[in-house]
C-alpha cells in the first residue's frame, strides 16, 4: 500500500479499510510515513471525518502500537480534559482520588495549540521526572496512589508523533483524531475507568454544545465499548479556569488549592465534580454526589496535599516543594499589571486569545521542537462578571521582557470586553453524558 493513495482516498471522502488504517498507524510509528504525509492525513480526516468503525479501528491500532499496561491493583482510574486555558485540574484531582483509595496512572499531554498541557506544568517543578521508565511509573502509582507523567515512547507511540504534528498543523479540533488520541493513551495505560472533561466555549476546541456533546458521546461510546467505564462532563471554558494561565503559575495555584490557602470557586467546583465522578466509577462512592462530598472531606483532611507532595518527591522533585513552592518555581524577570481601560463589568473574555497570548509569551509552542518557558503567563486574573473601576488591575502579566509584556497587554485589550451591564450567569457544567452500553462495532473491534 502507498500512504499517498490512502490519504487521497480519505481526502475524497471514502471510508478506509481496517488494513489501510493499520498500515498508516504502523508507518506513523516507525517513521516510514513522512511528517508531511501525517499532516496531510490529519487534514483529510479533519475535513472528511471518520465513521464509527474507522474511529474504533484507529483507536485500537494506536493503542496496540506500543506497550499496554496491566495492573494488579484497583480501582485504576483517570481523568482527561480536552484542553483549556488555565486548566490545572489534574494536579489536584490525581492526589485527591489517590487519597480516597483510587490509583491514578495519569499520562498527560503537552500543550496543544492555544491550550496548556499538564505535562508542561509538571515539567515546571525542578527535578520532577515527567518521563520516567515504565517500571518507575508503575512503582510510584503502587506506592503513592498517583503519578502524573508525559507520554512515553512505550505507550501509544503512534499518538506521540501524531499529537505533535496536529499541534502545529491546525488539525487539533477533529473529533475522530481527538477521540483516538485520548483513548489510545488511556487504554494503553490499563485503566478501569475514565472521566472526560470536555471543555466548551471560546477557550476550548469545541466552542458550542453540539460539537462538545458529539465529542463526549464519541469518546464515551468507544471507551465503554472497549470495556473501560467512562462518563463525561461538558464544562465551561468561556473564561480561564482559576486565576492563572502559564505553567509555573498554575502549579503555584494548584499548591494553594491543596493547602487551603486559596481556592477559586469555579476551579474548585469543576475539580470536585470530576473527582466525584471518578470515585463513583471506581466504586469508591455510591454516587457522583457522594463522591463530591467525599472530595471535600479529603481536601480538608490534608491527605490530598500529602499525596501530591509524595508524588513530587517520588518522581525526583523537591521533598519540601509543597512547603516552599516559591523557592523552586521559575519567575519571569518582568511582572506588569494589566489595568482596566474603563469602568464597568468584565463582561466577556475571548479565552482562546488569552491562551494564544500565553503561547506568544513563550509559554507554549509554535513549532514541535520549541522549548516552553515555565515562568511566563498571567496571574491574579479577575473573573468574568466582576465590577471594575478604571485603572483597577485585571491581571498580572509575567514576561521575559518589557516588549513581551506590552505585546501581551495589547492582546488582552482585544481579548477582554468591559461593559456597563453585568453579563448573565453561565452554567459551569453544561451536561453529563454516561453511556454504559457499547455499540456493536466497538464490541467487535475490541474483542
Amino acid at each position: 500500500m502507498l500512504p499517498q493513495e490512502i490519504i487521497r482516498k480519505k481526502r475524497d471522502g471514502q471510508a478506509l479499510s481496517d488494513e489501510e488504517i493499520r498500515f498508516l498507524v504502523r508507518g506513523i510509528t516507525d517513521g516510514s510515513v513522512s511528517e508531511a504525509q501525517v499532516s496531510a492525513f490529519a487534514m483529510a480526516v479533519f475535513f472528511q471525518g471518520m465513521s464509527e468503525a474507522e474511529k474504533v479501528t484507529l483507536t485500537r491500532a494506536m493503542t496496540g502500537s506500543g506497550t499496554v499496561l496491566k495492573w494488579d491493583i484497583g480501582p485504576v482510574l483517570d481523568k482527561h480534559s480536552t484542553g483549556g486555558v488555565g486548566d490545572k485540574v489534574s494536579l489536584m484531582l490525581a492526589p485527591m482520588v489517590a487519597a480516597a483509595g483510587g490509583f491514578v496512572p495519569m499520562i498527560s499531554g503537552r500543550g496543544l495549540g492555544h491550550t496548556g498541557g499538564t505535562f508542561d506544568k509538571m515539567q515546571a517543578i525542578p527535578g520532577y521526572n515527567a518521563a520516567p521508565d515504565l517500571a518507575t511509573f508503575q512503582q510510584v502509582v503502587h506506592q503513592v496512589g498517583c503519578a502524573i507523567i508525559g507520554q512515553t515512547a512505550d505507550l501509544a507511540p503512534a499518538d506521540r508523533r501524531f499529537y505533535a504534528v496536529r499541534d502545529v498543523t491546525a488539525t487539533v479540533e477533529s473529533i475522530p483524531l481527538i477521540s483516538a488520541s485520548i483513548l489510545s493513551k488511556k487504554l494503553a495505560a490499563g485503566l478501569q475507568g475514565l472521566v472526560m472533561d470536555v471543555k466548551m466555549g471560546s477557550g476550548a476546541f469545541m466552542n458550542n454544545l453540539k460539537n462538545a456533546a458529539e465529542l463526549a458521546d464519541s469518546i464515551v461510546k468507544i471507551s465503554n465499548g472497549a470495556g473501560m467505564k467512562c462518563a463525561a462532563l461538558i464544562t465551561d471554558m468561556d473564561e480561564i479556569l482559576g486565576s492563572t494561565a502559564g505553567n509555573a503559575l498554575e502549579v503555584r495555584e494548584a499548591v494553594d488549592y491543596l493547602t487551603k490557602s486559596q481556592r477559586d470557586p469555579r476551579l474548585h467546583d469543576v475539580t470536585a465534580a470530576l473527582v466525584g465522578e471518578m470515585l463513583a466509577l471506581g466504586g469508591l462512592a455510591d454516587t457522583p454526589e457522594a463522591g463530591y462530598a467525599q472530595a471535600m472531606h479529603i481536601l480538608d483532611s490534608g491527605k490530598a496535599v500529602e499525596a501530591f507532595s509524595r508524588m513530587v518527591a517520588a518522581l525526583g522533585g523537591p521533598k519540601d516543594f509543597v512547603e516552599r513552592p516559591d523557592a523552586y518555581l521559575a519567575k519571569a524577570p518582568v511582572t506588569k499589571p494589566y489595568s482596566a481601560p474603563r469602568s464597568g463589568y468584565l463582561a466577556a473574555m475571548n479565552t482562546r486569545a488569552v491562551g494564544v497570548a500565553v503561547v506568544d509569551l513563550g509559554g507554549g509552542r509554535r513549532k514541535t521542537e520549541d522549548v516552553v518557558d515555565p515562568a511566563v503567563g498571567f496571574s491574579e486574573f479577575r473573573g468574568v462578571g466582576c465590577r471594575l473601576e478604571k485603572g483597577d488591575p485585571v491581571c498580572l502579566i509575567h514576561a521575559r521582557s518589557e516588549t513581551d509584556a506590552d505585546r501581551a497587554a495589547a492582546a488582552l485589550d482585544a481579548a477582554l470586553r468591559i461593559a456597563d451591564e453585568a453579563p448573565p450567569l453561565r452554567p459551569l457544567i453544561h451536561r453529563r453524558i454516561a453511556v454504559q452500553t457499547s455499540t456493536s462495532v466497538a464490541k467487535a473491534a475490541f474483542s
